[in-house]
């Protein structure tokens, strides 16, 4: 069976040639065109010939022969500010994706404004209940009408990593799998519509999200653009912790590091079960790519070593050993202080005696809250505390009078949490970090989701005590709890992860990271470095010049490019590829792939012919024409199906597992090339033949020798068994590679002659973007001079 997937991220690829970049007008007055790229009806998206695939050669980047004055031009955006200007990084489109709560929302919105302030045009596109925040922060909004309520009750009623059978028995998994098919489309045009409100276009040129959005590396991969991932809860793999929502149980058999690391993969697993066929299904007709199969999904971040952010402080929560330098830990995010004027009853109450606790703990998700209430109010009598609690909690609480406990409304908890001794709450990260942040000892009582694992961690740190299940809550233990909070070592300890969030911007550092994890490199346009490239074309040395629209504008206006050199640039290529470990396996697999394919396409033949006639029974059509025609391109699907298994999966499978063979004996496996197009096909091909010969029959000779060396004569038995089998093995590869990885580029090269709907969609956004910019771009004539004089240099290097 196939295991994880091969993921290999390529940078610097232009994508679909094109025959026309935008057309010029002439008319830099002309109306503004109402427009959408979100039609369902894909006859509407124009079609445009002569389509390939090129490579973009590392070496032909062109920043060094820019002059260091266009670090300072100015082009359409003459509010852009001077230190803006002299960084290094482009001015983008970037579209933030988000589901969740206001609390999780939140820290995306602040990095939004932060990064706005970089120079970026940021969207913000997630539920239509935050979209008043989002307006009143500055930033662009795009509803992706999943709606806000669904994912929390969803987290509330499912604390574990399955879901219980009440939610199967009530259709809960497939309202579900509803939701997140429509937020999976509404992310995906997030990318590529026009402001609802201005219908200014917009293209993404880079996207960043929370995990739990599921579309992000989809649409990266399609658009050909860079993700970054910011996350408030761990999910990548490591045996320093858990993950937050793996509710399983410690084996005695296992150590403490495994369990936590296989702790991952098992909750991305029991998601991507859920969802496979959904995001597959959207995959192919929405993003027109290929499915991911079997086990690919899992892990699909982490092997793809995507740049992630972590919003908690480093101070509670180091950034563990194991995690790769693609991942940040930048602090928890502070609100702004507000001004805030408490009610009078408050002040009295926090003047009269000595600093209380807070107790909030949300009751959504709890059988009995009036239980609850009374263990609340015991406890803090018997502790002998005074506490100002949550008011949700009053209604529950009427029949206890005393002058120790104000139940308080809607209070800012960065104003409250400075004027109270200790914290006990249900463990959410906004409320944890604002506690911690005053130098609060915390007690947590998780209800559902992550809340436990912050617990955990505040407990470890010595800042407060275990935490306490809420159905586990006495009188007892409550009481315990608070007490553990009032000793003076909990409070030192809390203090100085007090003392460490106060040196941490986490907001600012986050916007660092994004831009450091930048392919700079590959984004920058090589006339104008301050603007993306959107464009390529090459020269007539035969390099190829990426350009922004400005520059693709200016040269077009001066006659020194034409509409058909433009093709559409993608500045990094996201490749998913099977890894395989032995011949048997990889053939197998391919052939069940084939078969399920063929299977599908079978069921198609009479399937769709009916959906057909349904349709056009309604539109008063020729039934029995649609009909064939539907069965008879469902056919073809099966003929084509069988013939690409055979003849081109099944060789290309057969080839990698016998390159995976090596790993099985302790020798070292040759890692391929990615193949594209049939070039990249011949190469990859003729490299896996030569080395695969030429490593088979020297490493009878070689691998013993290096055996002998490093230990002596098992070593030498070890290095002859190794190179004995090497012999095998190693040709079969060399042969198999040599017709299976050009037939494979061979395929890519013809798939690419023809646009997909998806490519067309993409291409029409950026069209139209760049007709936006023609008609408001007023570049000086030193800057057409400057960037003439650019091309100049870029055409004789």
């Amino acid at each position: 069976m196939e295991k994880q997937a091969d993921f290999t991220v390529k940078q610097g690829v232009p994508a679909v040639s094109q025959p026309l970049a935008y057309q010029s007008t002439g008319n830099s007055n002309s109306p503004s065109i109402e427009y959408s790229t979100a039609d369902d009806n894909a006859s509407t998206i124009p079609h445009y010939s002569g389509l390939e695939t090129e490579h973009h050669d590392a070496d032909t980047v062109l920043e060094d022969d820019v002059p260091p004055a266009y670090h300072q031009l100015v082009v359409g955006d003459g509010d852009v500010s001077a230190e803006v200007m002299q960084s290094e990084h482009p001015i983008l489109n970037i579209v933030i994706q988000v589901v969740g709560s206001q609390g999780d929302a939140q820290p995306f919105i602040a990095l939004g404004k932060e990064l706005q302030r970089s120079g970026h045009r940021v969207r913000v596109a997630t539920h239509t209940s935050f979209e008043i925040s989002v307006r009143e922060s500055g930033l662009e909004f795009f509803s992706i009408d999943g709606g806000l309520e669904q994912p929390v009750a969803y987290m509330i009623n499912n604390p574990g990593i399955i879901s219980t059978l009440a939610g199967l028995r009530n259709g809960e998994i497939a309202s579900k799998r509803k939701m997140i098919l429509q937020m999976l489309e509404g992310f995906w045009n997030s990318c590529i519509e026009p402001d609802a409100e201005t219908n200014r276009p917009f293209v993404a040129d880079a996207i960043i999200a929370n995990p739990p959005s599921f579309a992000h590396m989809h649409c990266a991969q399609a658009l050909g653009i860079p993700l970054h991932l910011i996350c408030t809860i761990p999910c990548s793999p490591t045996k320093a912790f858990p993950h937050p929502l793996a509710n399983i149980r410690k084996s005695s058999h296992a150590d403490i590091g495994t369990h936590n690391f296989l702790s991952y993969g098992l909750v991305e697993l029991m998601t991507w079960q859920g969802l496979e066929d959904i995001i597959n299904t959207w995959r192919e007709t929405s993003l027109s790519l290929e499915p991911i199969r079997a086990m690919m999904g899992v892990g699909l971040a982490d092997y793809l070593h995507v740049p992630l952010t972590y919003f908690w402080s480093p101070s509670l929560l180091p950034k563990p050993s194991d995690w790769g330098p693609n991942i940040d830990v930048c602090g928890f995010l502070s609100n702004e202080p507000s001004d805030y004027t408490p009610p009078g009853e408050v002040e009295e109450f926090l003047r009269a005696g000595p600093a209380p606790i807070y107790i909030g703990i949300e009751n959504n998700g709890m059988d009995n809250p009036a239980v609850m209430a009374r263990i609340i109010l015991s406890a803090v009598q018997e502790a002998g505390v005074r506490a100002t609690i949550s008011k949700q909690w009053s209604t529950l609480g009427t029949d206890y009078q005393g002058p120790n406990v104000l139940f308080i409304d809607d209070c800012p908890p960065e104003w409250l949490f400075k004027r109270v001794c200790a914290v006990v709450h249900d463990g959410e990260a906004r409320i944890t970090a604002c506690g911690l942040r005053n130098g609060c000892p915390t007690a947590i009582i998780p209800v559902y989701g992550e809340q436990s694992f912050w617990g955990d961690r505040v407990a470890a740190a010595g800042a407060g005590p275990r935490p306490i299940d809420h159905k586990s809550l006495t009188i007892t233990n409550l009481v315990a709890a608070i007490r553990i909070c009032l000793k003076l070592e909990t409070q030192q300890a809390a203090q100085r992860i007090a003392d460490g969030m106060s040196r941490e911007f986490a907001v600012s550092e986050a916007v660092k990271s994004f831009h450091r994890q930048l392919p700079v490199k590959e984004m920058r346009c090589d006339l104008i470095p301050r603007k993306p490239a959107v464009w390529c074309c090459e020269m007539a040395n035969r390099r190829q010049l990426k350009l922004s629209d400005e520059a693709a504008y200016i040269l077009m206006e001066q006659k020194q490019l034409k509409m058909e050199n433009m093709k559409v640039y993608r500045c990094q290529l996201i490749e998913i590829e099977n890894e395989r470990w032995d011949p048997l396996t990889a053939g197998s697999s391919s052939l069940i792939d084939t078969i399920s394919t063929l299977t599908s396409n079978g069921k198609n033949v009479f399937v769709q012919p009916y959906k057909e006639l349904k349709k056009v029974q309604s539109l008063r059509s020729d039934t029995a024409a649609a009909a064939a025609g539907v069965a008879g391109k469902s056919v073809g699907k099966i003929s084509g199906g069988l013939a690409k298994g055979v003849l081109l999966d099944l060789p290309v499978a057969m080839a990698d597992g016998f390159h995976a063979m090596p790993m099985l004996y302790g020798d070292k496996k040759m890692k391929r090339g990615p193949v594209s197009d049939w070039k990249s096909g011949m190469v990859v091909g003729g490299k896996a033949f030569a080395y695969g010969f030429y490593d088979g029959f020297t490493g009878i000779v070689t691998a013993p020798a290096k055996g002998a060396v490093n230990d002596g004569g098992v070593g030498f038995a070890k290095g002859l068994v190794t190179g004995t089998l090497g012999v095998l093995f190693k040709p079969g590869a060399a042969m198999l590679g040599l017709v299976g990885y050009p037939l494979l580029g061979m395929f890519k090269s013809i798939s690419s002659l023809h646009a997909s709907p998806a490519e067309s969609k993409i291409l029409l956004a950026k069209q139209i973007q760049g007709s936006e910019i023609e008609r408001r771009l007023r570049p000086s004539d030193e800057t057409i001079q400057q960037v003439l004089r650019a091309f100049a240099v870029a055409n004789r290097s």
